[in-house]
């Protein structure tokens, strides 16, 4: 079997390559930057065969997962880290950080309208799961969006709440449809979240967003990062895994949170698993420079097919996503239904929408992936809701990014 493409993609995705060539030239620039500065990290600290032996059972004195964390903060510009296979995904590594910058009585607030849907139920203003952030006492306040962008103004107002003892920038856009915030953006925000309340951390939600600029929130401002490492620091290598770097007292009150007070990231094993997350780590910057430029041609295909994109085709990115508005839901099966047959996993598997947990609407997922859920992988999902926009993301080449494109493209024209 060998995939056949018809004449019309073969002419649409010419044109896209070429028209894309110079946001390739300065998306392979960044990713030359950051493999310099994951190089010098891993120089700096000595990195050997030694450090690739796991433990077992409690996991004391593991050599390997402590300087990996240095690494981290030292990648992030940060005072500490955690980098542990014991988060389940994003999400709980999230959590963690949450409950560990705050206490009952504190507000919480996300200043850029609502969270992914799966942090809404951490919270607890959706669900009737025991064990939220409200079941704890802690208030919960959030900016909506202004224009489809941060309210300023409005975050100034209600972070200077003396009660207020965290903020949440989640840099990607979720499921919504504002534009993912740049570095610099984030880095604005911080600072004027700062002048009117020194007190309240700011905390960044990085997923999809590692390695794609040049910089991190916590290198101009942000007190707290925390990612995924089945996303783009993993470079489709890490198994599973999340990270959250930052200010100590912040990375240890959610340490505690993993695993209890007392023993926080002193314990943890990692089985094995340590060559596997410095690995993916050094590959992560080449690794999503080759998702970034899957999103781009992705844009401009679809765009020459009359869809409309979210971010377009020419501008700068600042993650791995890219929306396509496809207007029907049976526009989105088909394109799913494409990427799926374009995955080296489980191609010849038909997605359909359903009832996944923590989200309110059915949801849609292609995913072929190597590793359970990995975003850096090729996937595309979509929530089945007006406006019936998919949300692309990963690919481990661009070579192989492209093809799935292509076959997705097939389907739309058929």
């Amino acid at each position: 079997m060998s995939l056949q493409f018809s004449e019309k993609v073969l002419s649409l995705a010419k044109e896209a390559q070429a028209a894309v060539y110079d946001q390739f030239a300065r998306i392979d620039a960044i990713a030359e930057e950051n493999t310099r500065k994951v190089l010098a990290a891993f120089q700096n600290h000595r990195v050997a065969e030694s450090y690739f032996a796991g433990t077992t059972g409690y996991g004391y004195d593991d050599l390997g997962r402590d300087e990996l964390d240095k690494i981290y903060a030292e990648i992030f510009g940060t005072e500490d880290a955690l980098v542990r296979i014991q988060f389940v995904n994003g999400t709980h590594a999230i959590t963690c950080a949450l409950f560990g910058a705050v206490m009952p009585g504190d507000t919480l607030v996300y200043a850029v309208g609502a969270p992914y849907d799966t942090l809404q139920s951490v919270i607890g203003t959706t669900g009737n799961a025991r064990g939220t952030l409200l079941d704890y006492g802690v208030k919960y306040k959030e900016v909506p969006l202004k224009n489809n962008a941060p309210d300023v103004e409005a975050i100034e107002e209600t972070v200077k709440d003396p009660s207020v003892k965290a903020v949440v920038i989640q840099r990607s856009k979720g499921y919504s449809t504002r534009a993912t915030l740049t570095v610099a953006e984030i880095g604005e925000l911080a600072k004027r979240i700062k002048a009117v309340n020194p007190n309240a951390a700011v905390l960044v939600d990085n997923c999809y967003g590692e390695f794609v600029e040049t910089l991190e929130p916590t290198q101009v401002g942000a007190d707290l990062v925390v990612g995924s490492l089945i996303k783009n620091p993993g470079g489709g290598i890490a198994p599973t895994g999340g990270y959250i770097a930052g200010r100590r007292d912040l990375v240890q009150g959610a340490a505690q949170r993993l695993t209890v007070p007392g023993i926080g990231g002193e314990c943890g094993c990692t089985l094995g698993n340590n060559r596997l997350l410095y690995q993916g780590l050094f590959l992560a910057p080449h690794t999503t420079a080759q998702a970034v430029k899957t999103a781009v041609f992705a844009a401009k295909l679809m765009e020459l097919m009359g869809y409309e994109t979210q971010p377009k085709s020419d501008e700068v990115r600042a993650d791995i996503i890219q929306m396509i508005s496809l207007n029907t839901p049976e526009a989105v099966c088909k394109f799913c239904r494409g990427i799926q047959s374009g995955s080296p996993v489980d191609s010849y598997v038909t997605p359909e929408p359903w009832a996944m947990p923590g989200y309110d609407d059915p949801v849609i997922m292609a995913a072929g992936a190597f590793i359970q859920g990995s975003s850096i992988e090729l996937s595309a999902d979509a929530p089945m809701r007006e406006p019936y926009t998919v949300y692309l993301q990963g690919g481990l080449t661009y070579e192989s990014g492209k093809t799935g494109i292509m076959l997705a493209a097939e389907e739309l024209l058929k």
